[in-house]
């Protein structure tokens, strides 16, 4: 008998840039780190709208949607892509997780969570925390083993 050899699916992400926003470092760096650590990134690039980026996860059956904004559009943005998920049959946190990073206030954050957003991470955060987060909880999606 040859040697067995456990295939596990890779963790995959979509990184997006919704609305305006013309500033794309921060995501491209969250982007490098994800990959680095194994998972499998795609990055949409600048000015989508909720529906591309809901169109995309869908095509590219992701696991976790990670949104960058810094615009201040956040409370617009992200409750239009969560009822795009929601008619589309996605749920953030049952199967598949919406995360977010940017330059989102303090006083947002539980707006957003009620929307739909399963975390939000601000400036400086560690890309170990957000990689240490994905992890943990795509497991309780059941799409990765």
């Amino acid at each position: 008998m040859g040697l067995q050899e456990t295939v596990k699916k890779k963790i995959r992400v979509l990184i997006a840039k919704p609305g305006l926003d013309g500033h794309d470092r921060g995501a491209k760096v969250i982007a490098r780190a994800l990959r680095d650590h194994g998972m499998e990134v795609i990055y949409t690039g600048l000015r989508q709208t909720p529906e591309q980026i809901v169109q995309t996860a869908i095509q590219e059956d992701v696991d976790v949607i990670g949104l960058s904004i810094l615009s201040g559009a956040h409370d617009v943005l992200i409750p239009q892509i969560v009822e795009k998920l929601k008619e589309n049959g996605l749920e953030p946190g049952k199967n598949i997780l919406l995360i977010v990073g940017g330059i989102i206030p303090k006083e947002d954050v539980p707006e957003l969570k009620k929307a739909g957003v399963n975390e939000v991470f601000g400036p400086g955060t560690p890309t170990t925390e957000i990689i240490k987060y994905i992890e943990e909880n795509v497991k309780n999606l059941g799409r990765v083993s």
